[in-house]
């Protein structure tokens, strides 16, 4: 299973400190940023987003939003879309 999050984490200094807190609290998973889908085409979030993703066979989608919120940072699941 992948999870895809947006979240206002703004370059790999951010990213690397909350990299060490989820994968020390969630070692099964394998979590990352994808920097290269970094949207800089407005001025606030959730358009200047960065893209987390985590996959495994277990995600608490809670506690990593849970996690993110208590360092200061915003994150919401990327809501699947189907077009018609």
């Amino acid at each position: 299973m992948t999870e895809v999050f947006t979240t206002n984490i703004q370059n790999t200094t951010q990213a690397d400190r909350i990299l060490k807190i989820l994968k020390n609290s969630f070692s099964e998973l394998k979590i990352n940023f994808d920097f290269n889908d970094f949207d800089t085409t407005e001025t606030r979030y959730p358009c200047t987003h960065s893209i987390l993703r985590v996959e495994g066979i277990l995600i608490d989608l809670n506690a990593i939003t849970s996690i993110l919120n208590k360092f200061g940072f915003m994150c919401d699941v990327l809501e699947d879309k189907i077009c018609k």
